[in-house]
């Protein structure tokens, strides 16, 4: 069959050209006579391949000297759990509680130091980015720049002097530009917008390592997880190799301040469609709306669920929303093509004249 729009949060579309070199070395990569998969994690060909990737994300993320990049496993949910083991130091700790998965790091962080919540949307449902107070002693500042379940963004960092500022930015990583020397950590599940699930990105600025408390697991220790170059265990070789393929990508794209630009239109042709509809309604505040994951609703389930099923018949596949709140969602990462945003489009119109 025909390849699909797949508009699913995570693990959701890779680039087609990342797709069909993956195809054209599947079972033998270069002149190793085997493939990735079939690779030691310390043999001179995988490490040729490792070195090129990290290399690969420093350079298209502007990542300075003095952070260490790391490829970790266990998701964004082992790095709720790794930064306050970290970073906490007897200490106490600022989160942003912006979303699903930014309350459940700061519920995580909770196990290993205080945690003060400084600006919470919850009681709102999370539909738009809080106001916070920071503490001037914390240990460090936790944001999750995209909230991929309730479809917002930060707009903007928060000025935090000299305490390191920590962001998830698993479901936004890549699609902007971002200066990293504003941040301590940046931590990323990969499965969004970089490779398929099971590898993690890991940027630490090297001053925060070695703080960690004595319970951390060494594979949980950013210091001796970049002193062991990301190899206190076997890494995720596979899909760190794809992650170097969409590196690439990247750069023939022209970079990400390219692919930003790109994404901001995809989001204003289904925003601006959303807005002047007479069905279909938005559920972010539009200050704070996210450019990777559009949520919308008509109003109805039983609609809702209906124009699920027929999108996916046209192959507009995975627009169901999150099972906590309903509705659909658009996941437009950067391998969705400006063309498939027009597909849904032209589909929403098509379905707003049967049923408004």
């Amino acid at each position: 069959m025909d390849r699909v729009y797949n508009f699913a949060p995570g693990p959701s579309m890779l680039p087609l050209p990342v797709l069909e070199k993956v195809q054209e070395e599947l079972l033998c990569y270069g002149n190793t006579g085997m493939s990735v998969m079939e690779m030691s994690h310390r043999s001179k060909m995988y490490l040729e391949i490792f070195d090129r990737t990290v290399a690969g994300l420093r350079e298209v993320m502007g990542v300075p000297e003095g952070y260490k990049i790391m490829f970790v496993q266990g998701g964004a949910t082992a790095m709720f759990a790794s930064v306050a083991m970290n970073l906490m130091d007897g200490g106490k700790a600022d989160y942003i509680d912006s979303g699903n998965f930014a309350h459940n790091a700061l519920v995580e962080a909770q196990k290993y130091g205080e945690v003060v919540v400084a600006g919470s949307s919850r009681e709102d449902h999370y539909a738009y980015i809080p106001d916070y107070k920071l503490s001037p002693d914390a240990k460090y500042v936790h944001i999750t720049t995209n909230n991929t379940i309730y479809g917002t963004r930060w707009d903007h960092l928060p000025d935090t002097g000299s305490v390191p500022l920590v962001a998830d930015m698993s479901s936004n990583i890549l699609s902007e530009v971002y200066d990293v020397s504003k941040f301590g950590v940046i931590y990323a599940g990969a499965q969004k917008n970089v490779a398929p699930a099971g590898v993690v990105i890991l940027i630490v600025r090297e001053d925060l390592m070695g703080h960690e408390l004595p319970i951390t697991p060494k594979v949980m220790s950013f210091k001796k997880m970049a002193d062991a170059d990301s190899m206190l265990n076997t890494p995720n070789c596979f899909g760190i190799y794809v992650a170097g393929l969409v590196f690439d990508w990247i750069r023939a794209q022209g970079g990400v301040a390219a692919l930003e630009k790109v994404n901001i239109e995809k989001a204003k042709l289904l925003y601006g469609f959303l807005d002047d509809s007479r069905l279909f309604h938005g559920t972010a505040r539009r200050k704070d709306r996210s450019r990777m994951n559009v949520t919308f609703v008509t109003g109805d389930a039983d609609l809702d669920a209906q124009f699920v099923k027929e999108a996916a018949a046209k192959g507009l596949c995975n627009l169901k929303g999150h099972r906590i709140v309903g509705g659909m969602r658009a996941s437009i990462y950067n391998a969705m093509p400006i063309e498939g945003v027009q597909a849904l489009v032209n589909f929403m119109k098509e379905f707003e004249a049967g049923h408004a």
